[in-house]
């Protein structure tokens, strides 16, 4: 099983930039595909992004599309949320999760391991 540690979250101004990043641990990192997603207040948790497990392949929602980088460093055993041009509705927590079944992966059900979160506040 994997473990998933995020980090990197924050206060940052509109159109300003953060950089998610989120440690595996406890299995082969690179026998995972990945993905972020976030939930904000009273809302359900929504994807973000996908890679598959080389980083070869990567997918976002239109919302962040253009914005928003996702990569992988398998060496590090680290995927990571490049946001730039960020906008208060990006405000959420935002999670990293991984599953071992290939193939690209949008929905929150699809996921079998996830992290503990991390807070991204965007003022206007």
């Amino acid at each position: 099983q994997v473990q998933l540690v995020e980090s990197g979250g924050g206060l940052v101004q509109a159109g300003g930039s953060l950089r998610l990043s989120c440690a595996a641990s406890g299995s082969t990192f690179s026998s995972y595909v990945m993905g972020w997603f976030r939930q904000a207040p009273g809302k359900e948790r929504e994807f973000v992004a996908y890679i598959s497990y080389g980083g070869i392949s990567t997918y976002y929602a239109d919302s962040v599309k253009g914005r928003f980088t996702i990569s992988r460093d398998n060496a590090k055993n680290t995927v990571y949320l490049q946001m730039n041009s960020l906008k208060p509705e990006d405000t959420a927590a935002y999670y990293c999760a991984a599953d071992t079944r290939g193939g690209l992966k949008t929905g929150k059900n699809e996921y079998g391991y996830w992290g503990q979160g991390t807070q991204v506040t965007v003022s206007s």
